[in-house]
């Protein structure tokens, strides 16, 4: 990245932090009428500056910035496609909670990974760390590959590559993405999702065959229907 780009980085990331500090309520719909403002103005911007403020983005405190950078590149098409592996393990990195976690899975590593531009094998490290928020995080990226509102056209190959990697995972934040994962894949493959719970049913979690097959029966994970 050129000097010119690099400033040009430095002082939209200075105007997003600037509005940020000013928000009077900070919630998902504030921060995404910010975000559209910031993708309106980048909407003809190089790519690479795009993806230059999420890297800048991500360095501040707080999960604001996260959702922003995030979201900001996620709008921008141009800059989701040039993202390369290792501009998504610096987006990710340091992540420390769920929310983080799932917003980074969903908007950047899941349609990333559906597009080809990252490895099965880079998902199924992830699958396997001993950080359980890079477990999380591989298990909640097979959302954006089986969602219809994000984008997802299916992949229950993928998906279950995944799902069977952490079975035996009892980490809570593992155990509930590997149920959301399966609900999710549900949606499309539903007598594939049911094989796959009676073929695992003494490995998995109870509260995943409870809430998957809930799912399946009911059409909600709770298996209560709408009075």
């Amino acid at each position: 990245m050129n000097l010119e780009s690099r400033e040009e980085v430095a002082l939209v990331v200075s105007q997003i932090e600037t509005e940020v500090n000013a928000l009077r309520v900070m919630n998902a719909e504030s921060l995404r009428r910010l975000r559209r403002r910031f993708s309106t103005l980048l909407a003809r911007v190089n790519p690479r500056v795009v993806v230059g403020i999420g890297f800048r983005l991500v360095e501040f405190p707080g999960f604001a910035f996260r959702f922003l950078a995030y979201e900001i590149i996620l709008t921008h098409k141009a800059a989701l496609n040039s993202l390369r592996p290792k501009d998504v393990l610096r987006l990710g990195r340091e992540l420390d909670s769920w929310g983080a976690v799932d917003t980074f899975a969903c908007y950047i590593s899941g349609p990333v990974w559906r597009q080809n531009q990252l490895s099965d094998e880079l998902i199924h490290r992830w699958a396997r760390s001993k950080n359980r928020w890079q477990r999380r995080a591989a298990v909640v990226s097979t959302v954006a590959l089986n969602n219809k509102a994000r984008g997802g056209n299916g992949d229950a190959k993928r998906t279950l590559a995944v799902c069977k990697l952490v079975i035996a995972d009892r980490d809570d934040m593992v155990v509930k993405a590997l149920s959301w994962a399966l609900r999710e894949l549900s949606k499309r493959e539903p007598e594939l999702v049911g094989r796959f719970l009676s073929r695992h049913e003494l490995s998995l979690a109870p509260r995943v065959l409870r809430e998957v097959r809930n799912k399946l029966s009911t059409g909600r994970k709770s298996g209560k229907t709408p009075s």
